[in-house]
């Protein structure tokens, strides 16, 4: 539960970040265009920062997913090198459950 809550938080802050970055674009533009020569002259440095972070959300979404499918494959080879172990543990949980929901 614990990695879905962090996947769906790391998706999340991408999805935010993507949305930042777009309307910070759109909002440089739109002063760019209406405002003074000190605007202008911040431009090309915004623009650089901009593309820096792009860069730096594509780099860490490669790495959260790369990562998320290493687990995931460590999952399935221990599941399959230990079926036992998993079956027991799945039936102690079931278990557990059970007792918690036959206290109520």
């Amino acid at each position: 539960m614990d990695a879905e809550l962090q996947a769906v938080t790391r998706e999340k802050l991408v999805a935010d970040m993507r949305a930042v970055l777009a309307d910070s674009e759109q909002l440089l533009k739109a002063v760019v265009g209406q405002s003074s020569e000190k605007l202008a002259a911040l431009q090309p440095r915004i623009q650089e920062n901009l593309r820096n972070a792009r860069a730096r959300l594509e780099e860490f979404e490669q790495i959260a997913s790369e990562r998320a499918r290493a687990a995931v494959q460590d999952s399935d080879d221990y599941a399959h090198e230990h079926p036992w172990k998993i079956a027991g543990i799945t039936a102690l949980l079931g278990v557990a459950v059970g007792l918690l929901i036959g206290r109520r």
